[in-house]
């Protein structure tokens, strides 16, 4: 299949990462796809450097032009689908009319209800099929009005890397500036309310009244970024924290982790979580939103509510316990494997777009 992906987004956050490693792993399985992207958006960089065509439009009007752009790569470029990974791109493939010459496929992340006005009905009535990432994403979706006919569960993946070294560990920890006796949490987030950041701050002084040698790690950057620092610091907790900003090697993060810490108040389904579990890492998770889909409490990783009290009780539990970072670490990688591979995302975002040309086809 010759498949045309589009994102137009300007920043790189999980869905972004999705549609890398979807268009990487439909390649792998003999198809063709390219992706429209805006010009020198993350996407458009990682997605050329992994040698997939990209075609570029202009940072400003970008929804305008990526319109006119779709409707003359469709009308010369012999493509079976559409796939649209976020809602400015579905804003353009509607303007296009891009749904009266090949099914469009959208990704769907977040469980909020769909817009019920008249032009977002006309956009959501253009979808051949609705990719949603959990049960919890599809429910709501039903919730809105989609029927189910038109959904499929496509969860993300994520891939399943060789476990760190002792060498990629420690020179990732003096990256940091960890000491080998310090046990350090992470969390990699946008800073944004939903994702809780707050809650690993609170959780500080009781964790650290116990274990002084406990630090924190939180890369992102975002519009809560400020709050969460002003936090740290009316706590005391600012030499245990560090806030880098935005990064571009998240491996540089993950190696020097002990535990990772996932305060989330709602998740379409957690993309930086089931890294963090693939790498083998004992987690700390919400189950809030689709989270319940992905966590089992005490198996793969343990369950906390989103407050800093929950979390640190948490904490303090798992560095008490060597056993139960081994077990957890070890059952979370097997669970990512055996169900949220970038493997099987691809392979079911593919069987999607042929049951939908298959059906065109029948009619």
């Amino acid at each position: 299949m010759k498949v045309l992906y589009a994102d137009l987004e300007h920043e790189w956050r999980g869905g972004q990462s999705q549609a890398l490693l979807t268009l990487k792993g439909l390649r792998e399985q003999g198809h063709q796809p390219e992706l429209l992207a805006v010009k020198g958006s993350p996407v458009a960089e990682r997605v050329s450097a992994a040698g997939i065509t990209v075609h570029r439009v202009g940072r400003l009007a970008s929804r305008l032009h990526a319109a006119l752009a779709l409707r003359r790569l469709i009308a010369r470029g012999g493509y079976d689908v559409l796939h649209l990974n976020e809602p400015h791109a579905l804003t353009s493939a509607w303007l296009a009319k891009s749904f009266r010459k090949v099914p469009l496929f959208l990704s769907r992340r977040i469980g909020f209800p769909l817009w019920k006005n008249p032009i977002s009905r006309a956009r959501y009535a253009a979808i051949d099929m609705f990719l949603a990432s959990s049960e919890t994403v599809a429910q709501s979706l039903i919730d809105s009005g989609i029927p189910s006919n038109k959904i499929t569960i496509v969860n993300e993946g994520v891939p399943i890397p060789p476990l760190f070294t002792q060498g990629e560990r420690m020179n990732a920890r003096n990256h940091w500036g960890i000491r080998e006796n310090e046990f350090l949490f992470g969390c990699v987030s946008v800073f944004v309310p939903e994702k809780g950041q707050r809650h690993l701050i609170e959780a500080l002084p009781a964790v650290r009244a116990v274990h002084p040698e406990v630090r924190l790690l939180l890369p992102g950057d975002g519009a809560c970024r400020a709050s969460v620092e002003t936090l740290a610091r009316e706590l005391n907790q600012t030499d245990a924290v560090i806030i880098p900003g935005f990064i571009t090697n998240v491996d540089q993060v993950y190696a020097a982790l002990d535990g990772y810490v996932f305060p989330s108040e709602f998740e379409g389904l957690g993309t930086a979580l089931l890294v963090a579990m693939a790498a083998g890492l004992p987690c700390i998770s919400t189950n809030r939103g689709a989270l319940r889909e992905v966590v089992d409490h005490n198996r793969t990783a343990l369950v906390a509510e989103p407050t800093g009290k929950e979390f640190a009780a948490a904490m303090l539990k798992l560095i008490g316990e060597k056993s139960l970072q081994k077990r957890l670490g070890e059952a979370g990688r097997r669970e990512i494997e055996k169900r949220f591979s970038a493997e099987k995302m691809a392979a079911t975002t593919a069987r999607a777009y042929q049951e939908v040309l298959k059906k065109r086809r029948t009619a």
